[in-house]
């Protein structure tokens, strides 16, 4: 109980939130200063937007009679909805309108914030996340969607995952729409089904063709026992759209007529199998199966032909099919992409926590909204973009130990402990603190109450490589004032160093040495320089 007698209040995150240390900051931002590096030298700008628009601007939910619908957090501002924004291209689009006079035309800029989803959260699955942002606006040809694929895989480089660890996979929402018009689902009443539809196929990687064709049909149970509502496709139907998205299958037709040589045994419907037929496919056996099984659909015939302007562009500037890929089984879930779309996907496998391999997947991903702009305006506004799911793709730079990520690590600030607590002894360690702060090296003054074996250990938690004490008799000194300077990670290796007495001794005086106060910062230095 507290001193008023009321109850504690419990310490718990809600849901799908975390917190983030000192560590996961610095290597999050060291990570994003590489993938800005790679934006500027596309001539890309920064531009920032607010967490906060309104629901009518974000455009994808609308308010009902309590409140918008699931998948957004909102509140209601007077008589106006406002939202907590779900991705950063939907309020882009709202910026470009808003300011669309003044901006360059195409208007090219990247941007990074905390988006939020109203979603069941799970594992790896959260409510807020970051996202970082590029995207072209103004330009239609598929140049730009081409740019904004080789941009991507530039990124996937500078950030250390090596060439053949990741593909960008690229396929266009016209030859899905031109399926889901064959089978009597185009036009605006059937905008729901195919949100719902999109959904399904966007699940693909996880829930493998069966758990997709579930959510085709009635609709799938998950394993926490909730039911996931389907489209409700015919079986027909259905089958047409797998044929689309699950289209490794044929590359076993064409091992069986002898046109593509099994560089390994294919088994069909093996998930392991699907990657390897995948990644031995080359765009023309893609366009081959694309033109001659959606070909006769005038939507898909147009999307098909984006999709060769985009790989003849790639190609041209020397991003191969082991880069950048055509995959007809990405279509993203929003429901804004109006023409090309893309993932960047890592393909290299990890031991997981039970030691068994995991695949990160997914990293990133965006597409062609030439609609989305257009809401705001009384012309069409074409846009394309990528975006990067920043805590994901650092979670795999950790998984392969990225030097990136290790170098954000930096040593906590240099402690200088507090031995005797007298006004003017205070006085005389916060002189040294700012002397070494004066100097541009990280300090503190130790401010609690722990005698100094508990402020050494305090150092040690904050991960700090220096220690400096003065007590009275270095203060004191005949010589003039001197300090102590610990250097405590060679202290930690000499407590399980060798048992040679000489060895010992002289790790033992570089660990810890007397220097004059004169001296502080340069000897300070000097431990700070050491590997």
């Amino acid at each position: 109980m507290t001193g008023t007698d009321a109850p504690l209040v419990r310490a718990a995150l809600p849901r799908g939130f975390a917190d983030r240390d000192q560590a996961d900051i610095a290597a999050a931002e060291a990570m994003m200063a590489k993938i800005r590096e790679v934006y500027a030298l596309y001539g890309f700008e920064a531009v920032e937007t607010p967490f906060v628009e309104t629901t009518e601007a974000l455009g994808k939910f609308l308010p009902d009679q309590d409140r918008p619908n699931e998948g957004v957090f909102s509140f209601k501002d007077d008589d106006e909805w406002l939202s907590l924004r779900y991705d950063l291209t939907a309020p882009l689009a709202r910026y470009v309108a808003e300011n669309y006079e003044k901006l360059p035309k195409p208007y090219r800029s990247y941007r990074a914030g905390w988006v939020f989803r109203n979603e069941k959260p799970g594992p790896g699955r959260f409510r807020q996340f970051m996202q970082f942002d590029a995207d072209t606006v103004g330009a239609a040809s598929p140049a730009a969607d081409a740019e904004i694929c080789m941009m991507a895989a530039d990124v996937m480089e500078a950030v250390g995952i090596m060439r053949g660890d990741y593909v960008i996979k690229v396929n266009n929402r016209k030859v899905l729409d031109g399926v889901m018009e064959a089978i009597g689902l185009g036009g605006e009443a059937n905008a729901g089904r195919r949100l719902t539809v999109l959904r399904a196929i966007d699940k693909l990687d996880r829930l493998g063709p069966e758990g997709v064709r579930a959510l085709l049909g009635a609709g799938r149970k998950d394993e926490s026992g909730d039911f996931t509502r389907g489209a409700g496709l015919e079986t027909s139907s259905m089958e047409h759209i797998l044929k689309l998205i699950d289209w490794t299958g044929f590359r076993d037709e064409q091992i069986a007529i002898g046109t593509v040589y099994p560089a390994d045994p294919v088994v069909y419907n093996s998930s392991n199998a699907k990657r390897q037929a995948r990644k031995n496919l080359d765009n023309p056996d893609i366009f081959y199966y694309l033109e001659s099984n959606f070909g006769s659909n005038n939507l898909a015939w147009e999307g098909i032909k984006e999709l060769w302007s985009i790989a003849d562009l790639v190609k041209a500037a020397g991003y191969g099919p082991d880069r950048i890929r055509i995959d007809p089984s990405v279509v993203r879930g929003l429901e804004y992409y109006t023409g090309p779309v893309f993932e960047a996907e890592l393909t290299f496998e990890t031991p997981g926590e039970d030691g068994r391999p995991i695949r990160f997947g997914s990293v990133g991903g965006g597409g062609r909204y030439d609609g989305l702009v257009a809401r705001f305006r009384a012309e069409p506004v074409p846009a394309t973009g990528f975006s990067i799911g920043v805590s994901r793709l650092l979670a795999a730079l950790r998984a392969i130990n990225s030097p990136i990520v290790a170098a954000a690590e930096a040593p906590g600030p240099v402690v200088v402990l507090a031995l005797d607590r007298d006004p003017e002894s205070m006085a005389n360690y916060q002189r040294l603190v700012a002397s070494l702060r004066g100097a541009g090296v990280a300090a503190e003054l130790y401010l609690g109450s722990a005698g100094m074996n508990a402020q050494l250990k305090y150092a040690d938690r904050r991960r700090s490589r220096v220690a400096v004490i003065q007590g009275s008799n270095e203060r004191n000194a005949p010589g003039g004032p001197q300090v102590t300077i610990r250097d405590l990670k060679l202290g930690a290796e000499l407590a399980k160093a060798t048992k040679d007495r000489a060895d010992y001794l002289e790790l033992r005086q570089r660990a810890q040495f007397l220097a004059p106060e004169a001296e502080l910062i340069e000897r300070v230095r000097e431990v700070l320089a050491r590997k």
